[in-house]
């Protein structure tokens, strides 16, 4: 084989992997944060698919016209999209968490800072999704995710695509993120309800009672307490869930 016609073919092979790889690297949890500069999670995905590329099954394609890449191009794009995206869903169950958390302990604020790409933040869930980024570096959890994007070359080989189950996967994981959110603020629902009735109760017995101005500081420190003990069994539920999704990608 000629020089450049290998060299040719490298490139192409390349190209491939970064397709997935890059497109993933835009949304998946961890690299993907919204403050991490485009730039940056560029430039990894640049190095991280250099040093992936000889463990992936990815040949080196010998094409007799580049225009005949793009089709397998824009389904490894798609299919990185699909995987970014849905990791991203099934974050929002924390998003959702806090909101529900605010909204029920009175600590939402419009103006607090959005994380993960998603608006309707409040300062709870934005602390939770700090947090779960947190953890997936300081578990090795990233580790992980490297692994399973390696993996997922044996579930969806190169030039593959399911779109029926690409999107029956995506609604799943949209109804795995609202069951898993509903789940993690539960104990705040329970905590909000026995405190508006035992404050309504007050306020039938005491009508004199100022509750619209005695319920605020109550809800306030009662959900802050909760949230000591709750979060980190949150935390923990929440990366069992991504974990057992990307475990999917490598079985």
């Amino acid at each position: 084989m000629e020089l450049g016609a290998f060299l040719t073919s490298q490139v192409m092979a390349y190209a491939l992997v970064f397709a997935r790889l890059g497109s993933v690297m835009m949304f998946i949890p961890g690299f993907g944060e919204t403050q991490v500069p485009v730039r940056h999670r560029l430039a990894l995905a640049l190095v991280l698919c250099a040093a992936l590329l000889p463990a992936t099954p990815v040949a080196p394609m010998d094409l007799g016209s580049p225009l005949a890449l793009l089709p397998v191009l824009g389904l490894e794009i798609t299919l990185g999209l699909w995987i970014g995206l849905t990791a991203r869903i099934i974050m929002t169950a924390l998003q959702f968490a806090g909101y529900q958390v605010g909204m029920v302990s009175g600590l939402a604020n419009a103006f607090a800072p959005g994380m993960g790409s998603f608006q309707g933040a409040t300062l709870i869930g934005s602390a939770l999704m700090m947090a779960a980024v947190a953890l997936i570096f300081v578990t090795d959890l990233h580790h992980v995710i490297i692994g399973a994007l390696l993996m997922s070359y044996e579930v969806f080989p190169v030039g593959r695509i399911m779109p029926g189950d690409l999107a029956e996967q995506i609604v799943r994981a949209g109804g795995m993120s609202l069951y898993l959110g509903v789940s993690l603020a539960a104990p705040f629902y329970v905590m909000g309800l026995v405190l508006n009735v035992g404050l309504g109760l007050a306020n039938r017995m005491m009508p004199s009672l100022p509750v619209f101005f005695v319920a605020s500081p109550v809800l306030i420190g009662a959900g802050l307490f909760v949230l000591v003990f709750a979060a980190p069994s949150m935390l923990r539920a929440y990366l069992e869930a991504f974990t057992d999704w990307l475990g999917l990608l490598a079985f």
